[in-house]
């Protein structure tokens, strides 16, 4: 009788890969853990904000980038007294300033929420639904397509060369009569 041979360490079935750098779960090296453990803490969800630079994309550079020049302007010929200039200059940016500041305050939260919820959906069907879908799809379809080409080849091109061979012994000659 042969003898079964024995099981790894711990009662599994298989072992697990062992790279020099050691198991991917429990490295033997101090180098590859302290880079494991650096992975953990810079988390997505953790990481720091630039709160000077708030549009890094440029996401809004050519929609809400709106200044008092770009709303307000008196052309040549056509001037207010320079005091009530410089006013409604003030008057609309600090207007601007503070009532987006209000709106952000009671609606940027309830807004945030909002968008993240949807953008969990969105990730969600697109990560569950739509490429399995679409993947599934192009699985099937490769197979139809190959049904397909056996049918167009086996029945439509012997057609087609007995239609050529007809017409290939037609022959036309234009004369011209004067």
């Amino acid at each position: 009788a042969a003898a079964l041979p024995s099981l790894p360490p711990q009662g599994f079935l298989y072992a697990a890969p062992v790279r020099e750098q050691g198991n991917i779960y429990k490295p033997n090296n101090k180098m590859m853990a302290d880079e494991l453990s650096e992975k953990a803490v810079h988390d997505v969800h953790t990481k720091e904000i630039d709160l000077v630079n708030r549009d890094p994309k440029h996401l809004n550079d050519d929609v809400v980038k709106i200044d008092f020049e770009d709303v307000i302007a008196e052309p040549e010929g056509t001037h207010s007294f320079d005091g009530i200039w410089k006013a409604s200059f003030t008057t609309f940016t600090v207007t601007k300033y503070w009532f987006y500041r209000l709106l952000s305050a009671i609606f940027g939260i309830p807004m945030a929420l909002i968008w993240g919820i949807y953008f969990a959906i969105l990730s969600f069907l697109h990560i569950w639904a739509v490429v399995p879908c679409i993947r599934s799809y192009l699985i099937e379809i490769q197979c139809i397509s190959r049904v397909y080409s056996i049918c167009i080849h086996t029945f439509c091109d012997p057609l087609f060369e007995a239609i050529g061979k007809v017409f290939s012994s037609i022959r036309a000659t234009v004369r011209k009569e004067i």
